[in-house]
């Protein structure tokens, strides 16, 4: 959705809204806004949709098509969530909808794990959870599919996995893992696990937890300078768990040490750790589906702002209408 001119006229079946000195066109059935959050390329406010007396979240993008960069990143984020369909995932409708019951954060990843995408950018302000406990993985701007070129700025420094700190080596689905384990750490005891204040920092708190990688896994390391810098660190024992975390859940204890490994091919994937005792009472195998191959050759495609505005209104156009009269976002 595009800033709307103050003083431009309305669209039918649309109305005005101020929110936090910023105007708003939204749909006639979405009432109620309020802020719910921001970011470098938009922000959220929540809403109720009254023909289903729903919730909903409606994103407002900032000048999406000002750049290259821009225009692709609205036009991923509309492709993935087009093509995505699992209920810890919001429905695009016009807005971010929230749907049917879900479990927990892991369920939502083994869905877009099996998809092949990376979400790449968990926390805590990425998930939306209602008076219900159901939650929804929002924002997938960052998201790529796993075969796609990975940059080492990505998640949000705090819920990083190590191997991204210093790009260790092409990272995987695990990155979303590590992540999962840090917000699960912070719901528990209310606090964040690794507030790092640069990466070097990040990395030294990460290692104070998790011990230094043995030398598998810095064989394994496809940077030299990663190899060199890895080595050169005092050797630092990995601690116990249950002895960091003593009055937390002895199955939550476990389950984090799985998905806290400091190697990625050995850390603990979203549909393993689904079936681990500490999520038994939520876990459903049928309820837990697995998402089709999603098609990113979109990626590759060298278009202008232009082109890529004119995609965006084509995935638009296949929306069903707001209203019989309208089918702008």
């Amino acid at each position: 959705m595009e800033p709307p001119v103050k003083d431009s006229p309305v669209h039918p079946g649309f109305y005005r809204s101020e929110v936090q000195k910023t105007t708003w066109d939204v749909p006639q059935r979405y009432e109620g806004l309020k802020a719910i959050g921001s970011g470098a390329y938009g922000t959220v406010c929540s809403a109720v949709d009254q023909k289903t007396k729903g919730k909903v979240a409606i994103k407002k993008l900032y000048r999406p098509f000002q750049s290259l960069l821009h225009a692709k990143r609205a036009y991923r984020e509309l492709r993935l969530l087009r093509n995505i369909d699992h209920d810890n995932i919001p429905d695009l409708l016009h807005g971010y909808a929230l749907r049917s019951p879900g479990s927990w954060l892991l369920r939502g990843l083994k869905y877009i794990h099996s998809a092949g995408i990376i979400h790449r950018d968990l926390k805590p302000n990425n998930l939306a959870v209602n008076e219900n406990c159901e939650l929804k993985i929002l924002d997938f701007g960052l998201a790529r599919h796993t075969e796609s070129e990975m940059t080492g700025y990505v998640v949000t420094r705090w819920y990083r996995a190590p191997e991204i700190i210093f790009n260790w080596m092409h990272y995987s689905q695990s990155v979303d893992v590590w992540s999962a384990a840090c917000i699960l750490v912070e719901m528990i005891t209310g606090k964040v696990i690794f507030p790092g204040h640069d990466s070097i920092d990040q990395l030294k708190k990460i290692m104070s937890l998790t011990g230094t990688p043995q030398s598998s896994l810095v064989q394994k390391m496809q940077s030299t300078d990663a190899q060199s810098y890895v080595k050169g660190l005092p050797v630092q024992k990995k601690k116990v768990f249950s002895e960091v975390f003593p009055d937390m859940n002895k199955k939550a204890v476990d389950l984090l040490e799985g998905m806290m490994l400091l190697d990625p091919d050995t850390r603990v994937t979203a549909t393993q750790g689904l079936s681990h005792p500490f999520l038994s009472e939520y876990h459903d195998p049928e309820s837990e589906p697995e998402a089709q191959a999603y098609d990113d050759s979109f990626e590759s495609m060298e278009l202008d702002v232009g082109e890529w505005k004119s995609l965006i209104h084509m995935e638009i156009m296949t929306f069903d209408p707001v209203n019989p009269s309208n089918t702008a976002m």
